[in-house]
């Protein structure tokens, strides 16, 4: 069941788990966990009113949520939990992101020509490995970490204001518009927002002036329900040193790079442009421990012992419910 992630059959009947296929391990289920949202003709045997508990990508799979719906289960997009300081040890975006921006920087390291630390010997010196880092949520905080790590001289940028004083943080030196102002604080639930026009030319001018003197440049940017915006465009690709890595982990949502694509490497004036798809993957055996641990938290938290069930409070409720009834009704998907 898990060889993938080197988890045996016997590891998980140790740990008191009964295999089967899919068919007999879902019939008459009250909850179906994911990883991603399961096929509703797959899940059929699952009891009327079952909870499906995954990573549901509802803007992107709409269809598959109206037919959740049509057959009366009920859909909890994990993704959507709310960014509260009780649903933290819940957050699968958070637990799979930290691993993306670390292996994103791995990745790039691997495929960059040269060495990341300053090297001083006998022969010369090798100069540090410069790298930026574009959108500094939790798989950018990673990044820059894991970078400095590896002894490469870091920037970092950003929309929100809150993220300089977290960069600055880590060692690394922040690159922010100064002229148009950005979005005050953490923006809303802790995620950015889509910008004026006036601050992505700002932002557009800053890149240009910076991104020539880099060698790696790691682009994390997302909005919630929205493709993920345009950072670097192909001309500004044109302007970096030739063996230049650049590492995309918005590829599956459109991409921040322009000629990015999900799941491949194209070159672009001698820079190597890697589109990322389900990074987290590629650690497979820590992204199921912390994703199962995700899963595990949120059960036992809101787990009634009279009841004999799981019952959800109206704030997290609200928040991750796609569907209930028969119908659609998360607000971010009726809007």
């Amino acid at each position: 069941a898990g060889e993938g992630a080197s988890i045996s059959d016997g590891d998980y009947e140790a740990a008191g788990a009964t295999l089967g296929d899919r068919a007999a391990t879902v019939k008459d289920a009250d909850i179906v966990f994911g990883v991603q949202g399961p096929d509703p003709e797959a899940i059929g045997g699952a009891k009327p009113g079952a909870w499906i508990v995954a990573g549901m990508n509802p803007f992107g799979e709409r269809p598959r949520v109206d037919a959740y719906a049509a057959k009366g289960y009920e859909a909890l997009a994990m993704e959507f939990m709310p960014r509260i300081t009780r649903a933290q040890s819940m957050d699968i975006l958070s637990s799979q992101s930290n691993l993306a921006g670390y292996k994103a920087v791995v990745l790039a390291a691997a495929e960059y020509g040269r060495a990341f630390p300053m090297m001083m010997t006998a022969a010369g010196t090798v100069s540090a490995a410069r790298a930026f880092i574009m959108g500094v949520g939790v798989a950018g905080l990673q990044a820059i970490a894991t970078a400095r790590r590896l002894g490469a001289q870091v920037s970092a940028t950003d929309v929100r204001s809150a993220t300089k004083e977290q960069i600055q943080s880590l060692g690394a030196k922040p690159i922010f518009v100064e002229a148009v102002a950005g979005i005050e604080g953490e923006g809303a639930g802790g995620y950015a927002t889509e910008m004026s026009e006036d601050y992505q030319k700002a932002q557009a001018a800053l890149v240009s002036s910076h991104i020539a003197k880099q060698d790696i440049v790691i682009t994390t940017a997302l909005i919630p329900g929205r493709p993920a915006p345009r950072l670097i465009s192909d001309a500004q690709v044109a302007t970096m040193r030739a063996g230049s890595v650049i590492i995309d982990l918005a590829a599956e949502s459109g991409g921040n790079v322009e000629g990015s694509i999900s799941g491949q490497t194209v070159v672009r004036h001698g820079v190597k442009i890697i589109g990322g798809k389900n990074m987290a993957s590629t650690l497979a055996a820590d992204a199921s421990a912390l994703f199962s641990r995700n899963l595990y938290n949120f059960l036992s938290a809101f787990w009634d012992k009279e009841a004999g069930k799981p019952v959800l409070d109206e704030e997290i409720g609200n928040a991750i419910r796609l569907t209930q009834g028969g119908k659609v009704v998360n607000e971010r998907l009726l809007a």
